[in-house]
């Protein structure tokens, strides 16, 4: 069977005048989405891997029971000075990890200010080099 590929492409990007749903059931489809909104949609038991997401409003966005290896989260936040949207008074809305196997990851010139981890196991768990269950010892 030939790949399929579908092309989702507004008319007019700055317009978006129509909503058209799409449903793909046990399809196997590349999608190539510019300039189009797709908020309140759902993916629910599907292959994702190697996607790529650029320039995105992921606000309220929920992902459960995802495979995550090896995957990438690279200047997350508000909008850089640059940025045709940025909004100096804007403030980043607190995220939420529950029940994340975060082992061996890295966390690498990020903003943890006001970042509060409670019942995790933090063994081997480091910040600048410094073993945190050292630093908790020091205090028993």
């Amino acid at each position: 069977m030939p790949d399929k590929k579908l092309i989702i492409k507004p008319k007019q990007p700055a317009i978006m005048e129509t909503i058209k749903e799409i449903s793909l059931n046990s399809e196997c489809v590349v999608i190539t989405a510019h300039c189009v909104m797709l908020s309140n949609s759902t993916f629910n038991d599907v292959n994702m891997s190697n996607i790529s997401i650029v320039d995105a409003n992921l606000s309220d966005l929920h992902i459960e029971g995802a495979q995550l290896g090896g995957a990438v989260f690279e200047n997350i936040g508000m909008c850089p000075p640059d940025h045709p949207m940025y909004d100096p008074n804007a403030e980043q809305r607190p995220l939420l990890f529950k029940h994340c196997d975060l082992h061996k990851s890295k966390l690498v010139n990020c903003d943890l200010s006001g970042v509060e981890i409670s019942d995790c196991n933090i063994e081997g768990l480091k910040v600048n080099g410094i073993l945190i269950s050292d630093l908790l010892a020091t205090r028993s």
